[in-house]
């Protein structure tokens, strides 16, 4: 049996690339769930005829987020490096990527399925990122969430961790579709629109439409991983929520 924390195959005669986290019930994107999936990514890159890549996962819920060990000092600069390669991957891969979301879809859970394209949201779908909550920010979802459900909404998601459930993130552009089955429906929407259609046009059209995404990406990320690594890391409260979560105690601001 696999010890990988992803699933890999193919489906739809090759057509579709599956992939699925494995580490039920959390499914935590640690260092190990991002070199899976950035494998998996470059194993797949340009096999003729494939149209997209299917992402969910198993247990009740997608991802509780990323790995708050990874976020301590002595290891938040590789884990940041190393996220925000997978995200740019994502944001440039040659076929759309599709997410399918159940239960929690949490802070770098939540970043990962907002580089996909089109989100399908279960009916139990909860989607936030309580990153403020430990005195820290999320980087890639401040470069991110802004462009799927506009300034203000994204302001208020970011700064105070409040999740918003599956209709709500349909009604502000987050979430494609909702369905009490989010797989089934994501696999009916790629027979009913992507399979037959020309792999080499997709990757065009989708390199054209995202052209301003990604060097915006590119450019952003570098910044926002700046202000994490020098600003936010250098503050008592950031290494305070730290503590405080894993020792399972109220955190201590001071304010500084």
């Amino acid at each position: 049996m696999s010890d990988s924390p992803l699933k890999v195959w193919t489906d739809r005669d090759g057509a579709l690339l599956r992939m699925r986290f494995a580490r039920p019930k959390a499914n935590i994107v640690d260092a190990a769930m991002i070199a899976a999936l950035r494998e998996a990514l470059a194993a797949h890159r340009g096999r003729p005829g494939l149209l997209a890549v299917l992402l969910d996962a198993e247990g009740p819920h997608f991802s509780f987020g990323a790995s708050v060990e990874e976020h301590l000092p002595a290891q938040c600069a590789a884990m940041l490096a190393s996220l925000h390669g997978l995200i740019l991957e994502m944001l440039e891969w040659p076929a759309p990527i599709v997410v399918a979301v159940r239960g929690q879809c949490l802070g770098g859970g939540l970043e990962v399925a907002m580089a996909g394209s089109l989100l399908f949201a279960g009916n139990d779908a909860r989607f936030g990122q309580p990153e403020i909550r430990l005195g820290l920010f999320a980087p890639a979802a401040s470069v991110l969430l802004p462009a799927r459900v506009g300034q203000a909404a994204a302001e208020e998601m970011l700064l105070t961790g409040r999740s918003l459930d599956a209709e709500e993130a349909k009604s502000a552009g987050l979430v494609f579709h909702v369905n009490q089955d989010p797989e089934a429906a994501a696999l009916a929407w790629f027979d009913r629109e992507l399979a037959g259609k020309s792999s080499a046009a997709l990757a065009c059209a989708l390199a054209a439409v995202r052209k301003d995404t990604v060097a915006t990406a590119r450019r952003r990320l570098a910044e926002v991983e700046q202000l994490y690594l020098e600003r936010l890391m250098r503050t008592h409260d950031a290494n305070e929520g730290l503590d405080a979560f894993l020792a399972k105690r109220p955190a201590q601001w001071q304010h500084r």
